[in-house]
């Protein structure tokens, strides 16, 4: 996959690409990226991006021009570009998925208040929310989103490393235990220990299902489970009515 990346602030996103998984990524050829400051095409003396709002109000928004011009020289228009703002669709793992089948993407680094909505209705053709919150720059949303794509290619990550993280079948991952047995007199549970790959498959899928009901339970209504799953999801449910049952009757 090749990845541009459009920002006024560079430095931000570069060092994204020099360590870890994406570092090896790279090196493989697996993804190719380019970093470009859409400042390089601003006039003036100061190379001036951004300017006052129409209608005012407070902060600056990035002007038209550079970022037009910047997004031309990459011949961008037809390609998915992608603008992170907390007004765009919900980034998902299946949007996620959707995204990583991609050959290029082009990310666009919004900041100060805003990009000029000429841009945005001209190039962009995914506006994406990381969440239900407000970031001081695009280059932190921007990471976030191809961290959440990448690891998705081919070869990046073993694929059985993917099958049973949070969302896959739509639930939360199962709780997870290394060396030493015992750390603060917190043990590891023995069932991790007894080499009975079914069982342990059971408690993983409880785990599962169990974080999923306490962190996430809106997931569940569209999660893919088993009639088994199902099964195990209403026991789980009622054992914890009855651990609640008896609270109130102690409290009593």
């Amino acid at each position: 996959m090749k990845i541009t990346i459009l920002t006024l602030f560079p430095e931000m996103v570069e060092p994204f690409f020099l360590s870890s998984i994406m570092k090896r990524a790279v090196e493989k050829g697996i993804i190719e990226y380019r970093i470009i400051n859409f400042r390089d095409w601003a006039e003036g003396v100061h190379a001036k991006a951004d300017d006052i709002p129409y209608g005012g109000g407070a902060g600056m928004v990035i002007m038209p021009g550079p970022i037009s011009k910047a997004l031309d020289s990459i011949e961008a228009k037809g390609k998915r570009v992608v603008f992170p703002t907390p007004s765009g669709k919900l980034l998902t793992e299946d949007y996620a998925i959707s995204l990583s089948k991609e050959d290029e993407l082009v990310f666009i680094c919004g900041h100060y208040e805003g990009l000029d909505q000429r841009v945005i209705d001209e190039y962009v053709t995914d506006e994406i929310s990381i969440g239900d919150y407000v970031l001081s720059s695009g280059e932190t949303a921007t990471i976030v989103v191809i961290d959440a794509l990448y690891r998705l290619i081919d070869g990046v990550i073993a694929s059985e490393s993917l099958e049973d993280e949070s969302f896959s079948k739509g639930l939360l991952e199962y709780p997870q235990y290394t060396r030493p047995y015992r750390y603060c007199t917190k043990s590891v549970p023995d069932v991790l220990l007894t080499g009975h790959h079914s069982h342990i498959t059971q408690w993983r899928c409880d785990q599962r299902l169990a974080k999923t009901m306490q962190n996430r339970p809106d997931l569940l209504s569209d999660a893919s489970l088993s009639i088994e799953e199902r099964k195990r999801l209403l026991s789980i449910l009622d054992q914890d009515k009855r651990t609640c049952q008896r609270w109130i009757l102690s409290e009593l």
